[in-house]
């Protein structure tokens, strides 16, 4: 079955950190990108950060640029995030994503992302 399966969300202070990881199982897609969104109460689904699969460029959104890192496993298709110097406003359900079809037009849009992970919980207490 194709699925993105997300881990390591969990509760942390303000200043920690965590790791998050994604795995696309079963994959069904030669070129594309995989990426982190998430979605705080009250407040729509906004882009984190995405990373091409097969040749690592790597974006950022303005929010967590120097505290976020993505890496990749493509032999695995596994991405991760590292996120440093957590701050509350960053808790939020986040959610992996993958696509064929995302450019560096269209990669900070949902819309451009077919596959979706159910979610996982990031908590920062102040």
């Amino acid at each position: 079955q194709v699925q993105l399966v997300e881990s390591g969300g969990g509760l942390v202070q303000a200043g920690g950190s965590l790791r998050l990881s994604c795995t696309l199982s079963r994959p069904t897609f030669s070129n594309y990108a995989m990426g982190w969104f998430r979605q705080a109460p009250g407040k729509e689904r906004g882009f984190v950060t995405t990373i091409s699969m097969s040749f690592g460029s790597a974006y950022y959104a303005d929010s967590v640029k120097g505290r976020f890192t993505i890496s990749r496993d493509s032999a695995k298709n596994t991405v991760y995030l590292h996120m440093n110097s957590l701050k509350p406003e960053d808790t939020a359900v986040y959610y992996c994503a993958a696509g064929d079809r995302v450019t560096p037009s269209t990669m900070n849009s949902s819309d451009e992302y077919d596959c979706w992970g159910k979610g996982t919980q990031v908590t920062v207490t102040s």
